[in-house]
């Protein structure tokens, strides 16, 4: 079990709402895909890094700042003598190497994630030694996706690839002394430092008359949704979700959509829509959230 997890990020979130519920431009739909493929990506990685057997301590999705710099490290684990991190790119196809710049067989030039993965390096060795917390740092591009290939690459880039994960994982589980209490005081001193909320979220913008309502189906995000007594049946796929469960999922979806919207019976029936009953709908809401105010005026936290 990691002792930080990866959660979705807020924005992928968001984007991923608004995707089934919005026409999103070709640049948002580019960069919703991107960020849902990088971040299936790195869950791939995770679960790679929970079967690892040595004392170690596994860090996901760490957000820092150094002074007024920002930066992320996608995985990180803390072992006796040293700290591992890692970005994981989740590309896919043909890609070659030159002249310390990474292109596509396109010819289209990408980001050479070493860049990023020099500044991380730098940034967190200061970030370590402004809180007195020495340990030397190891830093690895990781290509998880089996489809990539890499021409041109030369031999002392610090490259893992995807034939090569396993061999460099089960040479980690070759360590064999312990933790102590002061790499958990590092592991708890990073994970106090991380910052929740991103502030690079690109999110266009939208209003509430414009998004489409009803509830989307949790398995393909069909709207062709029909309730049958206490479920909510998918005519698309066949999923069938309790009406309850289904109705909480979307005051959530709401809830981060529209944060500074209260939740009252109302506005949660008309962004459900195919639950009919607006007594059901405030039964639910009682039974699960904290009620605030009387009649009319009542809202729900």
């Amino acid at each position: 079990m990691p002792y930080k997890c990866r959660t979705e990020s807020a924005e992928l979130l968001i984007l991923e709402f608004l995707n089934t519920r919005m026409s999103l431009s070709d640049k948002d739909k580019q960069r919703y895909f991107n960020l849902k493929k990088g971040y299936e990506g790195e869950k791939k990685f995770d679960s790679l890094l929970e079967k690892l057997q040595c004392e170690c301590m596994i860090l996901n999705d760490l957000l820092l700042k150094l002074n007024s710099t920002l930066f992320q490290i996608d995985s990180l684990i803390i072992t006796s003598e040293t700290i591992y991190f890692f970005e994981v790119k989740n590309y896919e196809g043909d890609y070659y190497y030159e002249s310390d710049r990474l292109y596509m067989v396109s010819e289209t030039e990408i980001n050479n994630p070493l860049n990023q993965l020099k500044r991380s390096e730098s940034l967190l060795r200061q970030l370590l030694q402004k809180h007195g917390l020495n340990m030397p740092i190891h830093g690895s591009v990781v290509f998880i996706n089996p489809e990539f290939t890499l021409y041109q690459t030369p031999r002392n880039k610090s490259f893992i690839f995807p034939t090569q994960v396993n061999r460099y994982l089960k040479n980690l589980d070759k360590i064999s002394t312990k933790l102590n209490k002061n790499h958990k005081m590092l592991a708890d001193k990073l994970t106090s430092l991380h910052i929740k909320d991103s502030p690079f979220k690109l999110i266009p913008s939208y209003n509430f008359d414009q998004l489409r309502k009803g509830i989307s189906c949790f398995k393909c995000t069909s709207f062709s949704i029909s309730v049958e007594e206490r479920k909510c049946v998918c005519k698309e796929c066949g999923h069938e979700e309790v009406v309850a469960t289904a109705v909480m999922r979307n005051v959530n979806e709401f809830k981060l959509l529209f944060p500074d919207r209260r939740i009252n019976t109302n506005v949660i029936h008309q962004w459900c829509k195919v639950v009919t009953s607006k007594k059901r709908i405030r039964r639910i809401l009682e039974k699960n959230l904290k009620v605030e105010g009387v009649h009319r005026w009542a809202f729900y936290e």
